[in-house]
């Protein structure tokens, strides 16, 4: 599986990648129902305390290995792990309390536009003109499942407190993506745990604050079951996988499977909420599947002096 996991194809890639928006997507419909359950920053807090306790008996002898090479690139490890990890998710579950779906999922729709133009800037990243077609096909679908075929539809959308948050984690996200390329050449257990490690310190003074304030929160079975979910999947699962797809093929290739996330939240919904499909939803579909294979696409021509 190891061996697997560290073969460096395309093929690969996609896999890790489409995997990964499976379970980003029951996080945002597990997130939107511990809303009215638990505070925000608390499940964000307890999501990373897991996280990082179940990592920890498998990473650690990495960890001792990559010592020198973790301690020389401390500071940006750190920086990596609160945009992308710590302060993403800690916006995305405040989001989640005040906004509805439809407005999370557009907004999320709008990170591979964002990935793009901040490897531009931060990197002087190219990009392709494949690349934008994929994005701007992927967007065209995602906007017909959420409009229902109405274009019309999507203009009653207004931005709200939780928009508003959504659309600043959607920023660190891009930002953490494109660093992300940057990070040290140690084993991706290492830095998941360096990283896991720092989102959890940097949420248990503000989920301690949050508690004082007022936040209270029952134990029940059902609410269990959804932290470890978020603990097991989009956390320890998702994130291992997101960071290897990113390292095989690149920031702004990855980023248009975030496409998939709407496709499969309303996928979920239909599964769960007795939802039934209609010809929009294969529509739009289609045009997402279509984006992500434009964006994926392997370049193998050159320029050549």
């Amino acid at each position: 599986m190891t061996a697997y996991f560290s073969r460096p194809t395309t093929a690969n890639a996609a896999l890790f990648l489409a995997l990964t928006m499976l379970f980003w997507a029951g996080n945002h419909v597990v997130g939107r129902w511990m809303g009215a359950h638990m505070p925000p920053v608390t499940l964000a807090c307890l999501r990373w305390i897991g996280a990082t306790a179940l990592l920890a008996p498998f990473a650690w002898t990495y960890v001792r290995g990559d010592w020198d090479a973790v301690r020389a690139r401390l500071p940006f490890l750190i920086l990596l792990g609160v945009l992308g990890v710590g302060l993403f998710n800690t916006l995305q579950y405040i989001a989640l309390v005040h906004t509805t779906a439809t407005s999370s999922a557009v907004l999320n729709s709008s990170i591979p536009i964002l990935i793009v133009v901040m490897g531009f800037f931060v990197l002087g990243t190219r990009v392709r003109g494949v690349q934008v077609l994929g994005i701007a096909v992927s967007l065209v679908g995602v906007l017909t499942v959420l409009g229902k075929g109405d274009p019309s539809a999507l203009l009653a959308l207004e931005l709200n407190k939780g928009d508003l948050y959504m659309l600043a984690a959607m920023v660190l996200w891009a930002l953490y993506t494109v660093l992300l390329q940057q990070r040290p050449k140690i084993h991706f257990l290492s830095f998941a745990l360096v990283t896991y490690f720092v989102a959890a310190v940097l949420n248990m003074p503000l989920a301690a604050g949050e508690l004082v304030m007022g936040g209270k929160f029952d134990a029940t079975p059902g609410m269990i079951a959804a932290i470890a979910y978020i603990v097991v999947f989009p956390s320890l699962i998702a994130n291992l996988l997101f960071n290897r797809g990113v390292e095989i093929i690149g920031a702004a290739r990855a980023g248009v499977f975030l496409h998939l996330v709407p496709m499969f939240t309303a996928a979920l919904a239909m599964l769960f909420l007795d939802e039934q499909p209609a010809l929009y939803h294969a529509a739009g579909f289609a045009l997402i599947l279509a984006g992500v294979w434009l964006g994926s696409r392997q370049q193998t021509r050159e320029a050549t002096a």
